[in-house]
């Protein structure tokens, strides 16, 4: 587990000892003060008032005491609200004053005005107002801390977590189906144990690798395998932890992170979402983006300006490089692209065995078979599979997982956990048992399909009412032109199944219309499968790990012109499958029967029936 430094433990105790530190001097200030500046105590103020004020405040019995001295009258009044307070007056030559004072109740003696500490009135006076001004700004900064995701006083200071020498937990070992990325990454690890091999012959090493990939194939980890295989300190911050309220506080960020990181070389620094602080500067020059711009400037020249040698290597993530300014990608700087892609089937196979490690499996455990089902998983997606099969292991009452739980924790993951208390009418029971017998069956009568590997009527918490799972039986990297017009045919066989039986349609098939259309303008605009257009690009592809949008790169008749190619092509395939499905009426009804009997079928049982005469 990593050691913070810049964690909440050693900086609430650093901020402990402070406090205790100034506490001292201020009383050590206020004591010297107290005995050198001040006198011991200080004499209330004593208010002069007129001599006729005095004789009225007497009549209004507001004078208690009086006391004669040489030339002024010194007497102890209540002012308007009560309080006692000491007043003088010049002395006048009044016989009659001693009676009229007599008479008024006042009594004769010495005025002695009220003593207090001068030590107490500087605390009321300076100490108290100080100290509750500063828990004042202790609690407005708290509360700007939780707004800001962070100590809002700690301005121009990096909050890079800092893992020490084998502290990241991780290796080479931990990463699988990365083979590629980490042969990329083994140099800078060779680097960072023996530099004067490089330096002797004039070699250096590259300055930044940039992991490139889709979200959760693992390029976090493959920074914290390098550290730990290199045995050095490790520095891992977000982009997002670089943007400030304040213009000029994520550059001060990336300086201080630079700084820490020369310190501690060699070492690696690992920025995660590059790409929040590294985007393309517009040049609009419209101020918007200052605060961004000029921590994009000071990390360029930060990387600028380190010497490689030292062993400082930079590795930064990003799922769209495609938005990263070039000066960041030009040769000095991020040196090095390394792809972190979704793994093959071999690549599942061993991500699924390093995450079971730590769970006990039965002999029934088959990763190969849900390599295969799990086509374009990402290693976090088949992480969560292996989690989800041992927590329906633990609530079957079972203290193993066997290849029941894996193949249901797949179908979790794909379509959600099976809605046991969903209520649906015997007639959508039926409507949805021959839909999907439709896509079956149109799969299993063309000859350059996926084969049928289940096929299910219970409903999904993701809204699916049923689907059909079709396993390449090996890894696919290409599809022919007929591979993708068959899998458009069995996308419309539901439908198709639907019209032909019922007479009616439903919305049901909202998710394969949805996917043969975008599978059929692929074909168009984007792999060059038409006898119209040929091999001219017609679309372009923004964010390929984040989902792939697409955007048209032509007129708006050759826009229409590709609409009328894709609801031509996908009026075809769904013909086809009408055909196919008026071939195979009996078996429709055999399997669709069978179907709503049992509810979850193999691909066996499918094709055993399917073949019987």
């Amino acid at each position: 587990m990593g050691v913070n430094n810049g964690g909440k433990t050693p900086q609430s105790n650093n901020n402990a000892k402070g406090l205790i530190y100034y506490a001292a001097i201020v009383f050590l200030i206020t004591m010297l003060l107290n005995a050198l500046v001040f006198p011991a105590v200080m004499e209330q103020k004593v208010l002069e008032v007129n001599y006729n004020e005095f004789l009225t405040m007497v009549d209004a019995g507001q004078v208690v005491q009086v006391q004669k001295d040489t030339d002024q009258l010194l007497f102890l009044a209540q002012d308007a609200h009560g309080n006692k307070q000491v007043y003088k007056t010049g002395l006048w030559e009044d016989d009659s004053l001693t009676e009229h004072l007599y008479k008024a109740g006042v009594t004769f003696g010495k005025v002695i005005p009220q003593r207090e500490s001068a030590i107490m009135s500087f605390l009321t006076n300076w100490i108290i107002p100080i100290g509750i001004m500063v828990l004042f700004g202790q609690l407005l900064s708290r509360m700007m801390a939780k707004r800001m995701g962070g100590n809002a006083m700690t301005f121009g200071k990096s909050n890079a977590k800092i893992y020490a020498e084998n502290e990241t937990g991780k290796t080479f070992a931990d990463v699988a189906g990365q083979e590629e990325a980490k042969e990329a990454l083994k140099e800078i690890v060779d680097f960072l144990h023996d530099p004067k091999k490089y330096a002797d012959i004039g070699a250096t090493l590259p300055k930044g690798a940039l992991l490139v990939g889709p979200p959760g194939t693992g390029k976090t980890l493959l920074a914290k395998a390098v550290a730990g295989e290199a045995h050095v300190p490790f520095f891992s911050i977000s982009g997002s932890e670089f943007v400030e309220m304040f213009v000029g506080m994520g550059a001060a960020k990336v300086r201080d992170l630079f700084k820490q990181a020369n310190e501690k070389a060699p070492c690696i620094v690992f920025i995660d979402e590059i790409d929040t602080i590294g985007k393309k500067r517009d040049g609009s020059g419209l101020g918007g983006n200052d605060e961004r711009e000029q921590t994009l400037n000071q990390l360029l020249t930060e990387m600028d300006g380190f010497d490689g040698k030292k062993g400082v290597v930079i590795l930064a993530a990003t799922n769209r490089p495609e938005s990263l300014d070039q000066a960041l990608l030009r040769p000095g700087r991020f040196d090095r692209r390394i792809p972190v892609e979704l793994p093959d089937l071999k690549g599942r196979e061993a991500i699924l065995k390093v995450h079971a490690k730590n769970v006990k499996m039965d002999d029934t455990a088959d990763f190969n078979a849900i390599g295969r089902a799990t086509s374009g998983a990402s290693g976090a997606e088949l992480a969560n599979i292996v989690n989800e099969a041992a927590l329906r292991a633990v609530r079957m009452g079972r203290k193993v997982v066997c290849q029941e739980d894996l193949e249901e924790s797949v179908e979790t993951v794909i379509a959600g956990y099976q809605r046991k208390d969903a209520v649906i009418s015997e007639n959508e029971r039926r409507i949805v048992a021959y839909h999907e017998i439709g896509h079956a069956l149109v799969a299993a009568c063309q000859s350059q399909s996926a084969p049928v590997h289940k096929i299910t009527i219970v409903p999904r918490t993701s809204g699916a009412l049923g689907y059909t799972m079709q396993v390449e039986a090996k890894e696919r990297f290409l599809m022919s032109k007929e591979e993708a017009l068959n899998k458009i045919a069995t996308l419309t066989g539901g439908r198709a199944a639907e019209e032909f039986m019922f007479k009616s349609i439903t919305t049901g098939a909202s998710n394969d219309i949805e996917q043969a259309t975008k599978l059929a303008r692929a074909m168009v605009t984007r792999y060059g499968m038409s006898d119209q257009f040929g091999m001219v690009a017609l679309e372009t592809v923004n964010n390929q790990y984040l989902g792939g949008d697409t955007s048209l790169a032509c007129s708006p008749e050759t826009a229409k012109a590709i609409d009328d190619e894709v609801i031509r092509t996908v009026k075809t395939q769904y013909e086809k499958a009408l055909e196919i499905l008026k071939d195979h009426a009996a078996k429709l009804n055999e399997l669709s029967e069978y179907l709503l009997e049992r509810e979850t079928i193999t691909g066996e049982e499918f094709m055993e029936i399917l073949n019987r005469q």
